[in-house]
């Protein structure tokens, strides 16, 4: 039997701001999420309240108004009730929602991975208010809950994209200047290390940005990384990386840096940490002069340095702690991207590979 909560706290003078602003705290100091984190999570609530209000629970007195909704067939019902509204949320999303643009995608409504993705922002936040008591608990809000997985729309299994180890080496090599080159060498120098790292060590872009120059150890060619919920962990860092580290923070820093209070390792052309917005655009430069048109991103080196390892013959589990992943579930799809790499490789180079049968 489902039951509403008995120690309910009172709902009536909760206003819709009050009540994100205490879930903004959350996330923030209980769940320690990054700050963009945290405004991704806001966001994707956002379609959920126009929703409610398009279903007549609007501002004012909003979360007295959807209790009741979820009440209103007695306590025995409330996980039908929430399991009714967040189908209808989903079907709305996928058909009637229009996007910030005001466009509407070939399904009509918002792609199928927006839609899980504020999906995924409802259940953070529905645990939030039922932890709280100012909504009634319900199995379907449990972790795992294999009704909640099928309420959502199933998307098509893809596999990260990756580099192949010829296309990385030659991205690398580009960053190391050309005679054609307009850069000054500080950003060179400063370009190429933040390319070694990201191959070298798979770093996120988040944790990449937030590199202080004291988390780098030349001796032991390490780097200390702060990564989701900030967990902090050493990785490290491939010969070449350090010593392009090495130049630009003897070379190429100095010359960059406006003031000794920052302590960022990778500075911008005014002396400030630089962006990870910056970092993106540094990334997309060099992979279009090096002839890689297809999309390559920040996330594109962390995919390629993990299925890299296990081409390698690493341990899955190692792979799992240099990435950061709680859990070995995570890094899992590597395995199924070094194989499916392994049997393009194959296709292309055996010389019976793909021969049809007589």
């Amino acid at each position: 039997m489902i039951l509403a909560n008995s120690n309910a706290q009172p709902v009536s003078n909760v206003t819709e701001d009050k009540l994100l602003s205490s879930y903004r705290t959350h996330l923030r100091g209980e769940r320690n999420l990054a700050p963009l984190t945290v405004r991704n999570y806001l966001d994707d609530l956002q379609p959920f309240l126009e929703y409610l209000a398009l279903e007549g629970i609007g501002p004012s007195n909003w979360l007295t108004r959807l209790r009741d909704f979820v009440n209103r067939n007695g306590s025995t019902q409330v996980n039908q009730e929430y399991r009714r509204l967040v189908r209808s949320y989903v079907s709305w999303l996928l058909q009637e929602k229009k996007t910030n643009q005001g466009k509407r995608n070939e399904a009509e409504g918002y792609a199928r991975a927006s839609t899980v993705r504020c999906l995924a922002g409802l259940r953070s936040f529905f645990r939030y208010a039922i932890a709280e008591d100012y909504l009634p608990q319900a199995t379907l809000w449990s972790k795992g809950s294999l009704s909640m997985t099928r309420l959502g729309p199933k998307l098509p299994k893809r596999l990260p994209q990756t580099l192949y180890q010829e296309e990385a080496r030659a991205l690398l090599d580009r960053a190391q200047g050309s005679p054609d080159e307009v850069r000054s060498e500080p950003l060179l120098l400063r370009d190429s290390a933040i390319l070694e790292l990201l191959y070298s060590s798979g770093l996120r872009l988040s944790e990449l940005v937030a590199l202080d120059v004291g988390d780098v150890s030349i001796e032991q060619r390490t780097a200390l990384v702060t990564g989701k919920g900030n967990k902090e962990r050493i990785v490290p860092v491939g010969r070449p990386g350090m010593e392009c580290i090495r130049r630009y923070l003897e070379h190429g820093r100095p010359r960059l840096a406006a003031s000794a209070r920052v302590q960022a390792l990778f500075l911008n052309r005014y002396g400030d940490r630089l962006s990870g917005r910056s970092i993106q655009e540094i990334v997309r430069r060099y992979a279009l002069r090096a002839g890689l048109s297809h999309g390559v991103h920040t996330h594109t080196f962390r995919h390629s340095f993990a299925t890299h390892l296990l081409d390698g013959g690493a341990d899955l589990r190692v792979v799992q702690e240099l990435l950061g992943h709680a859990s070995p579930a995570t890094t899992q799809i590597y395995t199924h991207v070094s194989q499916a790499q392994a049997r393009k490789v194959y296709l292309a180079a055996h010389p019976r590979a793909d021969e049809e049968e007589s």
